[in-house]
């Protein structure tokens, strides 16, 4: 089996090879921007909606990254295929480069564009088959007035905490409300709830980040004639849905079925959820 090369600046380095300068501002202090990115059958998902999205969060960092969209792109479709990859999971990241051992951005150099190609799996198959359970953390999301949640950072330490929360309840995702105590959004994913045939998710100023795999539910569900409200939840209308799923690049579409010990409709994966899904995986393997 052939080592998974990693591009890392125009270069391609072995897994083991692949190193950056302990003096990066990405490591030393979360500066810089990712994104993560599915491939299905060597085709990559809505990459210009990735790269918008990463150049965007990058500008609203103040971070210069150092090549275009277009090539940026190109490489990533590079990698996927030195590595041999059809169907999998892409990890771009965008590090502000190395500098003092003071905060000073203006004292970095060099930033380091990063692409790195593998598979993921995020839950186990029987959770997407019979749904998964979730509990509410105490940490919240980010407050836009400090990190806008729309900016995909390097600094995922809130969600690692509320990640910590669930994990020790014995759940794998964890739901985080936003400052004023509405739902936001959970540690890496999206979250939709079904109520009288009606699909509801947070809108983008509750304070989570715009997920491509989000969007593009929305558009599904629209297409098959369902009423879309992006519209402020709370989680009394969470444990009164219907039912409830998540989205994400890494997680797709997963259902939820109980949420803070509260069992959501009948318990089952719902009929939305599953049309949804459906008509998701043919999307992605178009």
């Amino acid at each position: 089996m052939s080592s998974v090369e990693i591009y890392i600046n125009g270069q391609y380095f072995a897994k083991e090879d692949a190193k950056i300068s302990v003096f990066d501002h990405g490591l030393l202090y979360g500066d810089g921007v990712f994104e993560g990115l599915r491939a299905y059958s060597g085709k990559i998902f809505r990459l210009e909606q990735h790269l918008t999205r990463l150049y965007e969060s990058a500008l609203a960092i103040m971070l210069t990254i150092p090549v275009s969209p277009a090539e940026l792109g190109q490489a990533i479709k590079d990698t996927l295929l030195r590595n041999n990859i059809s169907d999998g999971y892409i990890r771009v990241v965008i590090t502000r480069g190395a500098g003092s051992l003071g905060i000073d951005p203006d004292k970095t150099a060099d930033p380091q564009v990063i692409v790195i190609a593998d598979h993921i799996q995020l839950y186990p198959k029987e959770l997407y088959e019979n749904g998964m359970e979730i509990v509410t953390a105490s940490t919240i999301r980010n407050h836009p007035a400090a990190l806008n949640p729309r900016i995909k950072s390097l600094n995922y330490l809130n969600n690692i905490l509320a990640k910590l929360e669930g994990k020790r309840a014995g759940c794998l995702e964890a739901l985080m409300l936003n400052h004023r105590g509405e739902v936001a959004e959970c540690t890496a994913d999206n979250i939709f709830l079904v109520r009288r045939g009606e699909l509801f998710t947070p809108p983008t100023d509750a304070g989570i980040l715009e997920g491509v795999t989000r969007n593009a539910v929305i558009e599904l569900a629209q297409q098959a004639g369902i009423a879309v409200r992006e519209i402020t939840l709370t989680r009394h209308d969470v444990y009164v849905a219907d039912e409830c799923f998540l989205t994400g690049s890494g997680a797709e579409i997963i259902p939820v079925i109980k949420v803070d010990m509260r069992t959501i409709g009948s318990g089952t994966v719902g009929s939305m959820t599953r049309q949804l899904s459906q008509a998701f995986h043919r999307l992605v393997r178009q």
